[in-house]
């Protein structure tokens, strides 16, 4: 039997947005605990996507990164059910915190994996990528999700 469910840590606003779906971004973007390092990378994004959207865009680059992100929101993933001895790979829907997790690892190891230099020009592209609903991260979205349990 397992123990009790752990308890959700509620995690503060970042400083400049003043949002909380920042912060949980930049916590995944994070490596070896530098938090601040992981906040620039992310702010240098935005003003990469602030100079590079185009004129007649009215969406400020905060705006712009939650629709990418939820461009890149999975809505179902397969898992494995057992039928007998059969293993079969049933569509399910994906609980919303989950979905936004995802989509969040999955822009951020994609534009990972990008040719840029700099990781904030790498997460810019694939930020205004998503946004077109084009790129890597997108693509993985079409494709159906499959996970063991």
């Amino acid at each position: 039997m397992r123990k009790a469910r752990a308890k959700k840590r509620i995690l503060l606003p970042d400083p400049k947005f003043n949002d909380v779906l920042v912060t949980r971004f930049v916590n995944n973007l994070m490596w070896n605990g530098k938090k601040n390092v992981a906040f620039n990378i992310f702010y240098d994004a935005m003003d990469i996507v602030e100079s590079k959207k185009s004129k007649e865009e009215e969406k400020s680059a905060l705006e712009i990164w939650k629709e990418a992100l939820g461009n890149v929101m999975p809505h179902v993933e397969v898992r494995s059910r057992r039928v007998g001895g059969a293993t079969f790979q049933i569509p399910r829907q994906i609980r919303p915190e989950r979905k936004v997790s995802m989509a969040m690892k999955w822009l951020i190891n994609f534009s990972r994996k990008r040719n840029e230099k700099a990781m904030s020009q790498k997460l810019a592209a694939e930020i205004l990528a998503a946004y077109k609903e084009e790129g890597a991260a997108v693509k993985k979205k079409k494709v159906p999700t499959a996970t063991l349990r």
